[in-house]
């Protein structure tokens, strides 16, 4: 019986990280909707102008926003390795870049 409730509880976890994950992705995306149109943040489609030129080569793969950071990370990958680009989503500016 113990262990029945044990496996219970731990697959109760292990189902509730991805929706909670998902669940904070999508306030993100929300959240810099916000920021956006109130004039404190970029959109993203002004990052991507502004970062996408400077990654040939690579394949886009998508962006993430972070609401607490206020910055947009892209996700790219080229000859089989992925790397990401962190931009400040208030300047524009590229503040890290992951290989």
């Amino acid at each position: 019986m113990t262990r029945i409730l044990a496996l219970l509880i731990a697959l109760a976890f292990a189902t509730g990280g991805p929706a909670l994950a998902q669940d904070q992705r999508r306030n993100d995306q929300g959240e810099a909707r916000k920021e956006m149109q109130a004039g404190r943040v970029l959109s993203l489609r002004e990052i991507e102008q502004r970062v996408l030129p400077q990654m040939r080569g690579s394949e886009y793969l998508g962006p993430s926003y972070d609401s607490t950071a206020r910055a947009y990370r892209l996700k790219f990958i080229r000859d089989g390795r992925v790397s990401f680009v962190d931009v400040d989503a208030r300047t524009g500016q590229i503040i890290n870049r992951s290989r």
